[in-house]
C-alpha cells in the first residue's frame, strides 16, 4: 500500500493550494478517505472525509466553506482544494484510508505573508 501526497508549500494568507494523495496496492475505489492535519504542538485533526463514491462529504467546522474533498477513483487519487487559507491552517496535511488506517507521509502547508 502507498499513499503518497502533493501540492503542499508556502502561500500567502488569502491564497489556495490543491492537494493530491495518489494511492496504490488497495481497491481505492472501495474505500472512504479522509485528510488530516497536525499542526506543530497540536494533535492531528481531521479535516475532511468522502465517502468511497464520493457522496458523503464532511468537514471540520474550521474549513468548512473554505476547503473542498474530492476523489478520482479512475485515477485513484483523493484531492483537498483548500482556498482562502489562513495561517492558522499551516500544519503537516496527510492522507488517511478509512478503516484500513493507513497513512500516507504527508506534505507541509504553509501560511505566511
Amino acid at each position: 500500500v502507498q499513499l503518497v501526497e502533493s501540492g503542499g508549500g508556502l502561500v500567502q494568507p488569502g491564497g489556495s493550494l490543491r492537494l493530491s494523495c495518489a494511492a496504490s496496492g488497495f481497491t481505492f475505489s472501495s474505500y472512504g478517505m479522509s485528510w488530516y492535519r497536525q499542526a506543530p504542538g497540536k494533535e492531528r485533526e481531521l479535516v475532511a472525509g468522502i465517502s468511497s463514491t464520493g457522496g458523503r462529504l464532511n468537514y471540520a467546522d474550521s474549513v468548512k466553506g473554505r476547503f473542498t474533498i474530492s476523489r478520482d477513483n479512475y485515477k485513484n487519487t483523493v484531492y483537498l482544494q483548500m482556498n482562502n487559507l489562513k495561517p492558522e491552517d499551516t500544519a503537516v496535511y496527510y492522507c488517511r484510508v478509512q478503516i484500513k488506517d493507513y497513512w500516507g507521509q504527508g506534505t507541509q502547508v504553509t501560511v505566511s505573508s
